[in-house]
C-alpha cells in the first residue's frame, strides 16, 4: 500500500476537531515553511510595495553586457537599462550606485525596467529650480551654436544662453566657446516647456558691480583719474574709469569753442580727467579735461587794454553779432551795432562768416567777468564827423530806399548816413497812405536835405520839395468866382466829389449845391461847370458850386460879399459843408 499524504494522515488522526491545522492542511506547508514565507513577504513588502513608477532610488550594477547594465534594486527580479544612457560615463563598472527611475515595474516578460537618464534629467530639474532660487554659480558645458545662441549642458539639461548674455560687450564669433566650461547663471525656467535659459553676462555684471561700488567709494571731487574713451556723442565724450562710466560736457573738454566732440578725442584713447561733480550715488559722475589746464584768460597778455586792436577767428555767427577767439580759449563779441556805421541794422552774416579772420577794436575789458567786446566799425572814419560839409541843409543827393515805416521813408545816402523822408513831403498831390504806394526797396530817390540835428545824429530829407509846388499855380488858377468844368467822380449823401482837368486838384461841392436849373441834381459821372467858392491852398481844399451858377441872385450876392470878405448864407460853407469836406478828404486819403 502507497504513504499517505499529509493531509490523509492528518484526517485519519484520532484528532479532536478543534486541534486541527487548517493552515498547514490549507497551504500544504508546516509552520516553520509558513514562517519562512511570510518573513519574504515581509521583505517584499517593504521594499517592493512601495516602489513607483518616477521615483528615483539607488541601484548597483551587478552584471553588464554588450548592450545593457543590470542593476539591483532590492527588488525580486533586477532591473536592465541600456548602455546609451551612461554615455557620459564611459567608465561604468560591475558595483558602481547610480541612480535610477522605475519606468515599468514589468515588462511583458516580467523583466523590472530602469531608466538612468530619466533619473538624471529628474534630479537635474530639481537641481536647476534649487540653483534658481539661490542664485548660485552653475557649471555648464557649451555642446554647440544654435540659432541667436548657445545649447549649455547644465546637469545634463541642455539650457538655452542667448547671445546677448555671453559677455558685456557685443560677440561676433560665437564658436570659440563651443567645446568650453563655463560659469553661469540660471535666470529663466519654464516649467511648462521645460526651457532652461543660463547668463555668463550676468555673473559679469555683477562682478563689475562690484568693482564700481569699489571705486565709487574712493571718489572725491577734484580727483585727477586715469580713464578710457568709452563713447562719444554730440554733447560729450563717456570715460570708462575702470568699471565706472563719467561724462565730459563738450564745454569741459577744451577752453576752445569746440563743435564736436571728436575734434578732440577717438575712441579708446586713454586721458587723463578731473572729477568736477557727481550726484549722492555717485551714478552720474561730471568729468573734465580743461580745467587741468590753466585758464586762457590767466595767459591774457596784462597789456591788452580798451582802445587797442587785435586779430581773431570767427568761431560762433549769430544774428545779434560775432564771436571772435582772439588768443586761445578767449573770446570777444562783436554786436552788429558795431560792425557797421550804418544805423540800419542787418545780420551779422552780412558782414562776416564762420573761419574769418577779422581786426577789431577792444571796446571794453573785464578781466574778472572774463568778457570783452569788439568793435570793427571803429577801424574806419565815422561818417557823422564831416556830416554839415558832406549835407548841408539845401543840398540835393541821390540815395537808396532801405526800409518803411508807417510815417515815412528811410533812405541811405552812403554807408553809416540815413536820413527820413517823412509821408508828406514825399508828394505835393498824391495822397499817400503808406510809402510803398510811392516807393520800394532798393529804390534810387533824389532828395534833398531839409534839417541837419548832429548831436542826435539825425537828418531830415524831402523828395517833393525839388519840384515847383503845383498850389502855388492852382491858387491864381482856382481862385475863388472863377468857373471850371468838372466831373462828378464820386457822390455821396453829403455831396460830391469833382475832379478838374488838372487831375492833381480835386473839389468838393456840397449836395445843396449840386442842384440844377430843372430841380434835379449832378449824378456820378456827369460832367457839368462849377463856380469856386472856397480855395484853401494851405489844407489843399477847394470847394465848389453848380448851383450858384444859373442863379443870378446867388451871382450877384456872392460878389457883393467878396470883396467885403463875408461869406454868403447860400455860397459860403456852414458847419454841414465842413463836415462834409472832412468826410471828403478821408475819403480821398483812402483813395476812393
Amino acid at each position: 500500500m502507497s504513504e499517505l499524504t499529509n493531509q490523509e494522515a492528518l484526517y485519519n488522526a484520532n484528532v479532536a476537531p478543534e486541534q486541527f491545522d487548517w493552515d498547514s492542511f490549507e497551504s500544504g506547508l508546516d509552520a516553520d515553511a509558513r514562517k519562512e514565507k511570510s518573513d519574504l513577504e515581509e521583505i517584499y513588502k517593504g521594499s517592493l510595495n512601495d516602489l513607483a513608477e518616477s521615483d528615483v532610488i539607488i541601484g548597483k550594477v551587478v552584471r553588464l553586457t554588450d548592450k545593457e547594465a543590470i542593476v539591483d534594486i532590492n527588488f525580486k527580479s533586477e532591473g536592465v537599462i541600456s548602455l546609451n544612457e551612461f554615455r557620459y560615463n564611459q567608465g561604468l563598472k560591475v558595483g558602481d550606485e547610480v541612480e535610477v527611475m522605475v519606468d515599468r515595474r514589468e515588462d511583458k516578460s516580467g523583466q523590472l525596467q530602469l531608466s538612468h537618464k530619466k533619473a538624471r534629467t529628474l534630479k537635474a530639474w530639481d537641481r536647476v529650480n534649487e540653483y534658481h532660487e539661490s542664485g548660485e554659480i552653475v557649471n555648464g558645458f557649451v555642446k554647440s551654436r544654435t540659432k541667436g545662441g548657445m545649447i549649455v549642458d547644465v546637469f545634463g539639461i541642455e539650457a538655452f544662453l542667448p547671445g546677448s548674455q555671453i559677455d558685456v560687450k557685443p560677440i561676433k564669433d560665437y564658436d570659440q566657446f563651443v567645446g568650453k566650461t563655463m560659469e553661469f547663471k540660471v535666470v529663466k525656467i519654464n516649467p511648462e516647456f521645460k526651457n532652461v535659459v543660463v547668463s555668463h553676462k550676468a555673473l559679469i555684471e555683477a562682478d563689475i558691480e562690484g568693482q564700481k561700488k569699489e571705486i565709487i567709494a574712493q571718489l572725491e571731487k577734484g580727483q585727477v583719474l586715469e580713464g578710457t574713451v568709452k563713447n562719444i556723442t554730440s554733447y560729450g565724450v563717456f570715460i570708462d574709469l575702470g568699471g565706472v562710466d563719467g561724462l565730459i560736457h563738450i564745454t569741459d573738454l577744451s577752453w576752445s569753442r569746440v563743435n564736436h566732440p571728436s575734434e578732440i578725442l577717438s575712441d579708446g584713447q586713454v586721458v587723463k580727467v578731473v572729477i568736477l561733480d557727481f550726484d549722492d550715488e555717485k551714478t552720474r559722475i561730471q568729468l573734465g579735461m580743461k580745467q587741468l589746464e590753466a585758464h586762457p584768460w590767466d595767459a591774457l597778455s596784462a597789456d591788452l587794454k580798451v582802445g587797442d586792436k587785435v586779430k581773431g577767428k570767427v568761431v560762433v555767427l549769430a544774428d545779434y553779432g560775432a564771436f571772435v577767439e582772439v588768443a586761445p580759449g578767449v573770446e570777444g563779441l562783436i554786436h552788429v551795432s558795431e560792425m557797421s556805421w550804418s544805423t540800419h541794422l542787418r545780420s551779422a552774416g552780412d558782414f562776416v562768416k564762420i573761419g574769418d579772420e577779422v581786426e577789431a577794436q577792444v571796446l571794453t575789458l573785464d578781466r574778472e567777468e572774463r568778457k570783452i567786446s569788439l568793435g570793427i566799425k571803429q577801424l574806419s572814419t565815422d561818417p557823422w564827423a564831416d556830416i554839415q560839409t558832406k549835407y548841408p541843409v539845401g543840398s540835393q543827393h541821390v540815395g537808396t530806399v532801405r526800409n518803411f515805416t508807417n510815417f515815412g521813408v528811410f533812405v541811405e545816402l552812403e554807408e553809416g548816413i540815413d536820413g527820413l523822408i517823412y509821408i508828406s513831403d514825399l508828394s505835393w498831390t498824391k495822397k499817400i497812405k503808406h510809402p510803398s504806394e510811392f516807393c520800394a526797396v532798393g529804390d534810387k530817390l533824389d532828395v534833398i536835405v531839409l534839417e541837419l540835428d548832429t548831436e542826435a545824429r539825425r537828418l531830415s530829407l524831402g523828395h517833393k520839395q525839388l519840384t515847383e509846388n503845383p498850389w502855388d499855380k492852382f491858387e491864381t488858377k482856382y481862385a475863388e468866382g472863377t468857373v471850371h468844368s468838372g466831373t462828378a467822380t464820386d457822390v455821396f449823401d453829403k455831396g460830391a466829389q469833382v475832379q478838374f482837368e488838372d487831375a492833381e486838384v480835386e473839389a468838393f461841392a456840397p449836395s445843396r449845391l449840386l442842384e440844377k436849373e430843372d430841380g434835379s441834381k449832378i449824378k456820378k459821372g456827369e460832367t457839368a461847370d462849377f463856380k469856386v467858392i472856397e480855395f484853401n491852398k494851405e489844407f489843399k481844399r477847394v470847394v465848389v458850386s453848380h448851383t450858384g451858377i444859373f442863379r443870378d441872385e446867388e451871382k450877384k450876392a456872392a460878389k457883393e460879399a467878396k470883396p467885403a470878405a463875408s461869406s454868403s448864407n447860400e455860397e459860403k460853407s456852414t458847419l454841414g459843408d465842413i463836415d462834409a469836406l472832412a468826410e471828403l478828404k478821408k475819403r480821398m486819403e483812402e483813395g476812393k
